[in-house]
């Protein structure tokens, strides 16, 4: 059985390092922020190309307190309306939802995945941000969708938990916008042992707001400016993260390098492969196909013990949480949300493994 993703295979190859960090850890006795956390926080700064990452509890948090930053700051108020993609991942509507902000739905592209500029209306005066997830790894029309917020006065944020280190023009993923959230779930690029996630910006001015509302909206031990949430990034993850920092160029090269294969050796008219244009711009968090068939396929994909994963099956404006959008209707989102398969990719799998992959989809007949 080739799992769609082992975990455990995936850190392995940090198990020694990672278990040295525990225990200088546990001989620090600093488990709440701290060094450890600013060291990482400056270190994916830097890796990003923006001027300050603060580390939060998970992705959608870090999406959060973005928006209640802005409301803080006066560019946004309870009400505001945010464009975002409709195939977004409901983690993404829902942190504009709790923000107490409103979503407009956009529907996507249908080779990249990615928001339909095309789609976007004149900008009604309700409309203050505009979000883009980098779905699946690959960057959004960032050039675009920055320039469209700057025609509106729009926030550009991105989105970008999907694609640690995905690059345009030497700039990478979160240093495009005015602000960026990135989780570090355990399955993504950059991958936690745990929850963690960091907000990424060159704004000071929401910086210090953000950290000051991921800690209770503290100014200082005693005083808090703010009514602030409990949203730190902990700090044994932050020593994970700064471990696993050091070799994401590489994991991800090796990423695009099987991405490549899949692209040039699966030759099945049933399957319609993801687009690249064999740049940095995709770092391939995970590799979706398209079949038309999709139970048969995954039948196929089963009885060769080939692991898979569907993301996502139910667009978040037709999920019951979300019952007031059900009357949206959007043909691509949904096109590919009935078709959509995520295969296994990633540093962990063999020769043989990539191997057996590639045939396997080569077979698949109806």
């Amino acid at each position: 059985m080739i799992p769609f993703l082992d975990i455990k295979k995936l850190n392995a190859p940090y198990e020694k390092s990672l278990k040295a960090k525990f225990l200088d850890f546990l001989d620090n006795g600093n488990y709440i922020l701290g060094d450890a956390v600013e060291s990482f926080e400056s270190q994916f700064a830097r890796f990003c190309g923006t001027s300050y990452c603060v580390g939060t509890g998970n992705g959608f948090d870090a999406l959060r307190l973005i928006f209640e930053a802005y409301k803080i700051n006066g560019k946004l108020k309870n009400g505001d309306s945010v464009l975002l993609a409709a195939n977004s991942y409901i983690a993404t509507v829902l942190a504009v939802l709790n923000a107490g902000l409103k979503p407009v739905f956009i529907d996507i592209e249908d080779a990249t995945f990615n928001i339909d500029l095309y789609q976007l209306q004149k900008s009604e005066t309700s409309i203050k941000a505009i979000v883009i997830t980098h779905l699946y790894g690959l960057l959004g029309p960032v050039d675009e969708v920055s320039a469209y917020a700057k025609e509106h006065n729009l926030l550009f944020i991105e989105d970008a938990s999907q694609a640690h280190g995905a690059a345009l023009k030497s700039k990478k993923s979160g240093s495009f916008g005015d602000a960026a959230a990135f989780s570090f779930y355990p399955t993504k690029n950059l991958g936690a042992l745990g929850d963690g996630g960091a907000v990424i910006t060159s704004d000071s001015n929401l910086a210090a707001i953000v950290k000051s509302l991921r800690n209770y909206g503290r100014r200082t031990a005693h005083t808090n400016d703010y009514a602030g949430f409990n949203s730190r990034l902990d700090s044994l993850q932050a020593l994970f993260l700064n471990e696993k920092l050091k070799n994401l160029t590489n994991e991800n090269q090796i990423r695009q390098d099987i991405a490549k294969r899949f692209l040039s050796q699966i030759k099945n008219p049933l399957v319609k492969l993801p687009y690249w244009d064999d740049a940095a711009n995709h770092v391939f968090y995970l590799f979706v196909i398209l079949v038309e068939d999709r139970a048969s396929f995954l039948t196929h994909l089963n009885s060769n013990a080939i692991g898979y994963s569907i993301h996502y099956p139910v667009p978040p404006y037709q999920q019951q949480a979300l019952n007031s959008y059900a009357h949206l209707s959007f043909p691509v989102t949904e096109q590919i949300a009935n078709t959509c398969v995520s295969i296994p990719l990633n540093p962990a799998l063999s020769e043989s493994e990539i191997v057996r992959i590639i045939r396997v989809l080569n077979q698949y007949h109806v």
